[in-house]
């Protein structure tokens, strides 16, 4: 249960920004925001199956060389169970960047029938695509500010309206004032920070018990045990906060994160690449 908010091409300075709450498991195995050995991908890296949920393109040889593409996918949650053969959303991430097709094109080749549930934010400079395997067709993104959680793109959840406001009211002015990230970083990782959680008559309807639901319902998860909201040994959170930015000519690509190591104690490794 993640959430993705994407200011595509509302400044000159910068087509893409990109803020992203990644939410799982607390056992499961993550490595922090690094660069690959294996393939030509800057991100942090789910060690359980190999893949991602945000990255970009960044060869190692011979200059670090970037070509400005970006992706970012999230789960659906829809109480669909899943099935053992299906493959790790993961792999589209890596599959995009490690391809040369075009966002729209590779979203059109998409085995749709091969995942569980999800979102998929693809792009470059020039141009964004969203798709799911749950009745959304390839579609580029408009200039504006969009945010995506775990249903689908046009539904107004109170996190994505939530942090869609708070993006319009406290994060864009401020780029619009000085688009240096060290600007408006702090208001950015504090928006997605939020920990306020929805009323009951605003939950959305995905099958889960009322009281997960509301504690799922929040911008940032605090750490709470999924199973069982009653008992007190969590098992699911917030565990990644990313910033990503592209500039107009790809020159310049940032990725900056919050990688939380220990969530009850809110400890965190702040790593950042240009």
């Amino acid at each position: 249960m993640c959430i993705v908010a994407i200011a595509w091409q509302l400044f000159d300075e910068l087509p893409l920004i990109l803020l992203s709450n990644r939410d799982e498991f607390l056992q499961r195995p993550t490595e922090p925001l690094h660069q690959w050995t294996d393939k030509p991908i800057f991100a942090g890296r789910d060690e359980q199956s190999g893949g991602t949920w945000l990255g970009i393109h960044q060869e190692i040889q011979p200059y670090h060389h970037q070509n400005g593409r970006w992706v970012a996918v999230l789960n659906f949650r829809d109480g669909a169970q899943a099935s053992d053969n299906e493959r790790s959303r993961g792999e589209l991430v890596t599959d995009f960047l490690t391809s040369h097709l075009s966002p729209m094109a590779f979203a059109h080749q998409i085995n749709l029938l091969d995942y569980g549930g999800f979102n998929l934010i693809i792009g470059d400079t020039q141009q964004a695509v969203i798709v799911n395997n749950r009745g959304h067709a390839p579609t580029p993104l408009y200039a504006g500010l969009h945010v995506f959680s775990n249903g689908q793109p046009e539904d107004s959840w109170f996190k994505t309206e939530r942090l869609r406001s708070r993006l319009r009211q406290e994060v864009l002015p401020l780029i619009s004032e000085n688009s240096a990230f060290e600007y408006w970083q702090d208001a950015a990782f504090a928006a997605l920070s939020d920990t306020t959680k929805a009323p009951i008559d605003k939950l959305p309807k995905t099958g889960l018990d009322i009281a997960i639901e509301q504690a799922l319902s929040s911008i940032y998860i605090e750490p709470i045990a999924l199973s069982n909201i009653e008992t007190t040994m969590p098992t699911y959170g917030t565990r990644t906060q990313s910033i990503l930015t592209v500039s107009y000519d790809s020159k310049s690509i940032n990725l900056s994160e919050k990688y939380h190591l220990q969530l009850n104690s809110r400890e965190y490794q702040h790593t950042q690449h240009e």
